[in-house]
């Protein structure tokens, strides 16, 4: 009698630390009358993290293991004169973007982990570099995040350029939940923003925070992987990676708490809870959130002429499901989802190119284009 009280306490308990989760108000549907078909455009690739569009048409694509791929009239080639890439976990070789004045002056930034500095493991590391002769030249850190880990997970890492000039990237919380995303005076769990050639701007948020790292733009943040300038309004947007639910896209504005581990949409991978609440006085709410989770990466918001039905809607690459999740927005309220190309694989990133075409990277297969 005593070992089944004993048994049945453990299983009340169990049961009322299971947190209720509240589900997305709304629901992925199946598309109706899609008309885009997809391509394959570059065939056999792993893991292609980033993408990137050079003037004359070719494209140059990170693989996480490592490698830099410029493909050019059909044919992939290894660049030359690649950094270090630290490879553990979900981190290696991540995002690249073209500066906005490229054609005049050439930088590519990167982001990678990266082992230097003190300490084992590794943290995400931004440099620029211009591309020649198939060779990276003219590398420049721009920007480190310590301390190193040998953690696996969270490591970010999108860039962007706002209509301003500013380059902006994203760190993750890289495991460390309940120390680094609250914390200004430390790396990791946050956005940053920098002067194209890695200053700090001077009216960055934290400029003048004892101890704080300058550069910080934005913090409370657990994993985004996708980032992107809305090309209606100049905001950056980026989604994030919840834990089990909870998956986020935010609207990131200077100096702001975005909650994260205090607030949250979602639970514990076990399924118990590590915060009870949802709200919180001083803390963002996401424009949307995701429960259950689609483990979101990569995000494009359409302005292109080639998809008029699809204009000003986000389209977000699914890890999990395996399909690009298009959603449809009324005054910055999603009011609808559809589950595109369902099946299709691991949609890594998915930007809108300069010729105005919608291109995903999908792991194990290539980069595709969406066409008519």
């Amino acid at each position: 009698m005593k070992t089944y009280i004993i048994l049945l306490s453990a299983t009340l308990l169990t049961f009322s630390a299971c947190a209720q989760q509240l589900e997305s108000e709304v629901k992925a549907e199946d598309p109706v009358d899609l008309t885009y078909t997809t391509e394959l455009v570059v065939p056999d690739l792993n893991i292609p993290w980033g993408m990137a569009f050079l003037p004359d048409n070719s494209i140059l694509i990170t693989e996480k293991s490592g490698e830099l791929i410029h493909f050019k009239d059909g044919v992939k080639s290894n660049v030359n004169g690649v950094p270090d890439i630290y490879v553990r976990g979900q981190g290696g070789f991540l995002d690249l973007k073209l500066h906005p004045d490229y054609e005049t002056n050439g930088w590519i930034y990167m982001s990678f982990g990266s082992s230097s500095g003190e300490g084992d493991g590794g943290n995400t590391t931004v440099i620029r570099a211009k591309l020649i002769d198939n060779t990276l030249v003219e590398k420049e850190i721009l920007y480190k995040a310590e301390p190193n880990s040998k953690k696996g997970q969270h490591w970010g890492s999108r860039i962007e350029f706002d209509d301003e000039g500013y380059f902006y990237f994203s760190v993750g919380d890289r495991g460390n939940r309940d120390v680094n995303p609250q914390d200004i005076t430390r790396d990791c769990g946050k956005i940053y923003r920098l002067h194209d050639d890695g200053r700090i701007p001077e009216d960055n948020p934290f400029v003048d925070s004892d101890n704080a790292k300058a550069a910080i733009f934005s913090y409370g943040h657990r994993n985004p992987q996708g980032m992107v300038k809305n090309p209606f309004t100049g905001a950056i947007w980026v989604n994030e990676h919840g834990p089990r639910g909870g998956d986020e896209i935010n609207v990131v504005e200077k100096g702001k708490n975005y909650g994260w581990p205090v607030i949250s949409y979602g639970i514990n991978y076990n399924g118990t809870t590590f915060t009870d609440i949802t709200e919180k006085e001083g803390m963002e709410q996401p424009l949307f959130y995701w429960v259950p989770s689609i483990a979101p990466s990569g995000m494009a918001i359409v302005s292109s002429e080639a998809y008029p039905d699809w204009k000003a809607n986000v389209l977000v690459g699914s890890l999990k499901f395996q399909y690009l999740e298009r959603l449809i927005l009324e005054n910055n309220v999603v009011v609808k989802r559809e589950k595109l190309f369902e099946g299709i694989g691991r949609v890594r990133d998915v930007i809108q190119a300069p010729d105005g075409f919608i291109y995903m990277a999908v792991e194990g297969k290539g980069i595709y284009r969406i066409v008519n």
